[in-house]
């Protein structure tokens, strides 16, 4: 059976989009050797530059441990002599080594190697239509069609960072997840989650069985498809502008308002577990970054420095966003980061005693879910989990607060707040 033209056409172009190979002059293999960087970056690493970069991106290998690098676009300029900052990163905690390497071949899969050969990350676009790598002047990296279409971009995985016109959405990724520390790139303990109504904020304590709730945004009625960091200029005054983290229910959950156009922005949740917004003004030659929003801050709002989990490290009474005392057994005494909580009891030993501190919150008391029972039977559940290092109870509410991990109390107004603090007997 002979078919239409038109059929034979259609089948014809089907068949080029999908065997469409990258040209040769747009595939590459970059390689992790060389020499270093000598410019000043977040967290002090080493760095590689590599040549594929759209002012102020540039993308590059780097580590913050000997021989484990990340391979992350930079986004600073040297022109302006500030710190550069990392806001998107391929292969947070699966890091390669030296003589890494990343390419793209004819295929149209961008993949990231090891030296052994071992595939730490890529794209999956093998045989996709591909034809070439782009780094956009807003951040974004893209592999594209010959018709101009993403097939994939960078602004589809974001790790603890949101540029300007990048989401999280239904559908792809829903969460941003702080870094561990300084030196570890992989995953750490805070996440910004978007759920089916609302935006909130997740710690994972060392001990505590699952993560928990340290901030809530406000709750929605209708279900959250998006949420969008956008940029505004102020209708009011032409040299500043407004950054926000649009929801698509309404409204918005952050506000920024640069002194100056700032749509080189970006939303992070940080390794404290606080978020905010930096923005970057490409016109100066030095102290380019502004930050323009605070979520947890010191004057209290949108919320206090004490609702952030290991504001006072290990143990400690947080006030006004200041570390006051350290509530020991003995007493409120002086804070220092040495403060830590007693050693508690060996778990199946019954003897213990719980010591009493009036008007205190848990960092898990103001948002987290806890159970409503009676004062007595909250200290039955912990004394009951040898895990459990305290309880909180709002004599007002009935609320019980399990904690398995102490560090940031904040003394409250409200002296019905308690907390009852785990202690071996002498």
């Amino acid at each position: 059976m002979e078919l239409p033209l038109f059929s034979l056409c259609f089948l014809f172009s089907i068949s080029f989009i999908a065997h469409a190979t990258v040209p040769p002059s747009s595939t590459f293999k970059y390689v992790n050797e060389g020499e270093f960087g000598e410019y000043i970056s977040e967290y002090g690493p080493d760095y590689r530059p590599l040549p594929l970069g759209t002012s102020p991106f540039q993308l590059m290998f780097y580590n913050t441990t000997p021989n484990a690098y990340t391979l992350a676009l930079r986004m600073g300029t040297v022109r302006s002599e500030s710190l550069m900052r990392w806001v998107w990163e391929a292969n947070r905690g699966n890091s390669v080594r030296e003589n890494a390497t990343l390419s793209l071949g004819e295929d149209g899969n961008l993949v990231l190697a090891d030296a052994d050969g071992r595939v730490a990350w890529q794209t999956n676009t093998a045989n996709k239509g591909v034809v070439g790598l782009q780094l956009l002047s807003n951040g974004n990296m893209v592999l594209r069609d010959s018709k101009g279409k993403y097939i994939w971009q960078s602004f589809d995985s974001p790790t603890d960072t949101l540029l300007v016109g990048q989401s999280l959405r239904v559908g792809g990724v829903t969460r941003l997840v702080s870094r561990a520390s300084q030196q570890e790139n992989s995953d750490g303990a805070y996440s910004l989650v978007m759920e089916s109504k609302r935006l909130v904020m997740y710690y994972k304590s060392p001990n505590s069985p699952k993560p928990y709730l340290y901030y809530t945004f406000d709750t929605r009625q209708d279900r959250l498809q998006n949420a969008t960091l956008k940029w505004y200029p102020d209708p009011y005054d032409n040299s500043a502008s407004e950054v926000t983290l649009d929801l698509s229910s309404g409204g918005w959950a952050v506000n920024a308002r640069p002194k100056f156009n700032a749509t080189l922005s970006f939303l992070r949740i940080g390794i404290d577990g606080n978020l905010r917004i930096y923005s970057y003004n490409n016109k100066v030659d030095y102290m380019a970054w502004d930050v323009s929003f605070n979520l947890f801050s010191r004057d209290g709002f949108p919320e206090s420095e004490c609702q952030l989990p290991e504001r006072c490290g290990k143990f400690g009474l947080c006030e006004d966003s200041q570390c006051v005392a350290c509530p020991l057994p003995s007493g409120l005494l002086g804070w220092s980061k040495n403060c830590e909580p007693v050693k508690p009891p060996a778990c199946g030993s019954k003897d213990f005693y719980y010591y009493k501190l009036e008007g205190v919150d848990h960092s898990m008391s103001k948002y987290a879910r806890g159970s409503v029972v009676k004062e007595d039977d909250c200290g039955k559940k912990c004394s009951s989990d040898c895990k459990c290092t305290g309880y909180f109870y709002n004599k007002e509410t009935s609320k019980c607060t399990i904690a398995y991990d102490l560090q940031t109390l904040t003394r409250v107004s409200n002296s019905t707040h308690v907390g009852y603090i785990k202690a071996p007997k002498r």
